[in-house]
C-alpha cells in the first residue's frame, strides 16, 4: 500500500519536471518562429486589403496535436472537484494555438505571402482518457494567404 502510494508521488513528481520542461521549451521554440514570422501579419479580418487584384488567394492551414502530461491531468480533477480556472489546461491550449497559426504561417510563408486573412480556428479533443479526462488536443488554424501576382511571376 505504501510503496503504492510512494510510486503514485514520484510518477506525479516526475510527469510535472518533465513536463514543464517539455512545456518551457516548447514555447521557447515559439517565440523564436514567432519573431521570425511576425512580417507575415495573420489576421480574422474578410476585407481585402486595396489592390487585392495583385494577389492570388490560396488557402492555407496549420495542423497540431498536443497531449496533457499526467501532472496537469491530476490538476484538472482537482480543479473539477474544488471546481475554479484549470489552468493546467489554458497553458495546454495556448501553445496549441501559437503553434497551429505558427505553422499556417510558415505554409504561407513558402508561398511567398505577405498577409493571411480571415482566419479561423477549430479546435477539439481527440483522445478523452478514462472518463471525461482530456488527453489531447487537435488545433487547426486556417485562412487565406495573400501572394503577391509578382512574386508568382518571379518563380
Amino acid at each position: 500500500m505504501i510503496f503504492q502510494i510512494l510510486l503514485i508521488l514520484v510518477l506525479l513528481i516526475l510527469g510535472y519536471f518533465v513536463g514543464s520542461h517539455l512545456e518551457k521549451k516548447h514555447y521557447q521554440s515559439i517565440i523564436k518562429r514567432e519573431e521570425m514570422l511576425r512580417d507575415i501579419p495573420a489576421v480574422a479580418s474578410k476585407i481585402l486589403p486595396p489592390g487585392s487584384e495583385n494577389f492570388n488567394q490560396v488557402l492555407v492551414m496549420g495542423n497540431v496535436t498536443i497531449s496533457v502530461d499526467y501532472f496537469k491531468r491530476f490538476l484538472a480533477a482537482l480543479h473539477n472537484f474544488f471546481g475554479g480556472r484549470v489552468t493546467s489546461y489554458e497553458s495546454l491550449l495556448d501553445r496549441a494555438r501559437r503553434e497551429a497559426i505558427l505553422r499556417m504561417k510558415e505554409e504561407a510563408a513558402v508561398l511567398k505571402a505577405t498577409l493571411v486573412l480571415n482566419i479561423k480556428y477549430e479546435t477539439a479533443s481527440i483522445y478523452k482518457g478514462g472518463g471525461k479526462a482530456i488527453g489531447s488536443v487537435e488545433v487547426l488554424a486556417y485562412g487565406t494567404a495573400m501572394i503577391p501576382k509578382a512574386s508568382i511571376d518571379a518563380v
